[in-house]
């Protein structure tokens, strides 16, 4: 044999002997998670569903493996979902469809009812794996863990509701299993069952989204709800919360690497953010189009004055959820003129248009409607002082956590020491300058959602109902015609709700 013979043989024979050289396959996968979506057109230059859908449409069109995901809350509240209960964000979002849509609690501000009919009108999937029927069974429409198949990667998405929507919604009598553990429980199956790359499309706040990362159950988490921007990666799990109302978006990739070593596949991959201001973004004409056609309808019935207000006007979150507002106080001193009550509570977490008005500002019925956007009817019930007390201690309850539930009130002053016990904060309670009296009746103007136990106000349940929710007025029309009938207001922060230590 010739020399070069030979010498090729032996080196096929020893190559022959060397394992086998894995063979690797690289994908490209992103993932575009949004939520808390609720005003329809751009502010101050950014967000809006014209924005939003271009940003999605774009990274489609830049990588054919990507998942536009929704982690909660759209349909309300917002102006024009007060008219329509939220069917302008389904026509909206069916240009750009997700490629799934988790519930938040917002989407049953209207009811089940109204949620499902917009299931049925969306042209993509509803999912969440911890929320029920009564009677365990699945809401019809609604599905649960998704796996995609993403050019040979096996996606496992993982949807979870927040499991207080009950207490902050009207969720009627569908179950909600907790989210953190439903959650984990769901990740390690899907991981288990093979599953290349867990997702968790989540609705909840920062304290469960930390839970959920140390889980280390997850590659990726993207998390609604908190209105806040963030991006975290610890070394085992990407998270990102997904901002508010579109604004900055961040596109996660995942170069990933799939490989056959010793019979087995392995799958690693590393993650690579992407920050988008939509500032710098163009609107998408078919969106746009659709924008300006609503916003036509809504400026030729709402951008009517309805009256002056003297003095300044707070409806910051921070301070309608924390302390007394001057804001506040006009919803308050509204419906208690409306219903002829003796106090009037108005949850905090009910005004939401989160500005300052100067003094001498004008006011619209687009900005009364903005503030209490969510339909609200006026109710009056009639309760003893005792169950009346027990109100405004869950109105201070779970104030160190600016939770919608503090109280603006009319009628009525209290003190209160956040360093107490929750249930054992309130003190000096007045009604209209005399001292409370637990045996005495007061009839008392609330919300409907607050006297269905909303926000945790069950102490409003039981009372003797003078007006319900089928008498009652929009709270926003009880606002709006006391603004109109006044011709001017003067609101001031007098006092009604004094928080001892300061």
């Amino acid at each position: 044999m010739p020399l070069s013979q030979s010498i090729r043989a032996a080196l096929l024979s020893a190559t022959a002997l060397l394992p086998l050289t894995a063979q690797a396959e690289t994908v490209k996968l992103t993932l575009l998670g949004v939520g808390d979506v609720y005003n329809f057109t751009e502010e101050d230059g950014r967000g809006g569903f014209a924005r939003l859908n271009a940003v999605a449409r774009a990274e489609r069109a830049a990588n054919p493996n990507t998942l536009y995901l929704f982690d909660g809350d759209m349909l309300s509240p917002s102006l024009l979902s007060g008219f329509d209960k939220g069917q302008h964000t389904i026509d909206l979002t069916n240009i750009v469809p997700f490629d799934l849509a988790v519930p938040g609690n917002h989407e049953f501000d209207f009811g089940p009812a109204n949620f499902l009919e917009r299931v049925k009108a969306s042209k993509y999937p509803w999912a969440a794996i911890n929320i029920t029927n009564a009677d365990g069974t699945p809401m019809t429409g609604v599905g649960g863990v998704m796996v995609k198949d993403i050019a040979g990667l096996k996606v496992a998405l993982i949807p979870v509701g927040q499991d207080t929507s009950p207490s902050v919604a009207a969720t009627g009598d569908l179950k909600f299993q907790p989210t953190v553990t439903t959650a984990i429980k769901a990740a390690k199956a899907a991981r288990a069952d093979g599953a290349d790359i867990v997702v968790g499309v989540v609705q909840t706040d920062m304290d469960n989204d930390r839970k959920l990362l140390k889980s280390h159950a997850f590659d990726v988490i993207l998390s609604g709800d908190d209105h806040s921007y963030a991006t975290a990666y610890d070394g085992v799990t990407v998270y990102v919360e997904t901002s508010l109302d579109g604004q900055f978006l961040s596109p996660v990739d995942l170069t990933v690497d799939i490989q056959e070593k010793d019979g087995k596949r392995v799958v690693t991959w590393t993650p690579a953010f992407r920050f988008i201001d939509t500032a710098t973004v163009q609107h998408d004409p078919e969106t746009q189009a659709m924008v300006d056609k609503l916003s036509a309808g809504l400026d030729e019935t709402l951008n009517v004055e309805i009256g002056t207000t003297e003095t300044a006007l707070d409806s910051r979150r921070n301070v309608v959820r924390a302390e007394e507002s001057a804001m506040g106080n006009l919803i308050a001193d509204a419906m208690r003129a409306a219903t002829g009550a003796d106090v009037a509570l108005m949850n905090g977490g009910g005004i939401r248009a989160d500005r300052i008005y100067d003094a001498g500002s004008k006011l619209t019925r687009r900005d009364i409607l903005t503030e209490l956007p969510f339909g609200n009817v006026t109710v009056l019930t009639e309760l003893p002082g005792s169950q009346l007390l027990g109100a405004l201690e869950n109105a201070v309850s779970q104030v160190e956590k600016s939770a919608g539930r503090f109280a603006q009130v009319s009628g009525v002053t209290f003190s209160y020491d956040a360093s107490a016990e929750p249930g054992a904060r309130v003190s000096e309670v007045m009604i209209n300058g005399t001292a409370l009296n637990p045996d005495a009746l007061y009839k008392v103007a609330v919300n409907n959602f607050m006297l269905d136990g909303g926000d945790g106000y069950d102490a409003l349940g039981g009372g003797r109902l003078i007006t319900d929710t089928g008498a009652g007025n929009l709270v926003a029309s009880d606002v709006m015609n006391y603004v109109e009938t006044a011709g001017t207001v003067k609101p001031t922060v007098e006092g009604r709700i004094k928080k001892l230590g300061q």
